[in-house]
């Protein structure tokens, strides 16, 4: 889930600096695992349902037994006639995994609630993951590794998403300026979340920060708590 609900941000057309330190800012937050199979994928509530496609492959690609979608309804998704969790399932279902393979949860609206409901939902089917692949949208995938080494030290957790660049990212539904505004938004969550004990500290490199600074004072803070 976004963690949060914010003001639609005004419409804004990214200068090439602008795209060049996105880029950067996105390459922060893809963390570049090398996975190896687990006991579940995790996948926490999007509004990209591309996410969902993207842990199905996975899935069938043998990397996991099972895969556990979680979400309500967000900032992006109050609309949408089922839960995110719903939706994403629906997809996996599309792409070929047997029911028997999937799990549920639906009650999360914030990231701290998908690891806690998660965790709960399993040890009432009885499992108890020692490893896992988290699955994300791109610009999500270190603050939600971040989370979980948190907040379930005890989780060996990878994290992967939809391999596409910023650039191939964006679309109609999610244009340039939006998803500018998510990665800016998250990458604070990063520096903030730590002192709070939602996240672990992450290193955070000079040119990253320099990155997150001109976006920030262009304007793209729609999203930033």
């Amino acid at each position: 889930m976004d963690d949060g609900w914010f003001a639609p941000p005004q419409p804004m057309t990214p200068s090439p600096s602008e795209i060049a330190a996105v880029e950067i800012l996105w390459d922060y937050h893809r963390m570049h695992h090398v996975l190896v199979p687990v006991d579940v994928i995790l996948v926490f509530g999007s509004n990209d349902l591309r996410v969902a496609a993207h842990a199905a492959e996975l899935h069938l690609a043998g990397f996991a037994p099972a895969i556990l979608f979680s979400g309500a309804r967000g900032r992006m998704t109050h609309d949408w006639a089922e839960t995110e969790a719903a939706a994403m399932a629906k997809i996996a279902r599309e792409h070929g995994v047997n029911e028997e393979n999937i799990l549920i949860e639906d009650r999360a609206t914030n990231t701290g609630e998908n690891i806690r409901f998660s965790r709960e939902l399993l040890a009432v089917r009885g499992l108890s993951p020692s490893t896992a692949i988290a699955v994300q949208k791109p610009y999500m995938e270190r603050r939600t590794f971040a989370a979980l080494e948190a907040q379930w030290p005890a989780l060996r957790c990878l994290v992967s998403s939809p391999d596409l660049d910023f650039q191939a990212y964006c679309n109609d539904e999610l244009p340039a300026d939006f998803v500018i505004q998510a990665a800016v938004g998250d990458f604070q969550r990063i520096l903030d979340y730590p002192p709070l004990g939602f996240a672990t500290p992450q290193h955070v490199p000079a040119r990253v920060m320099e990155a997150f600074e001109h976006l920030k004072a262009a304007g793209y803070t729609g999203r930033m708590i």
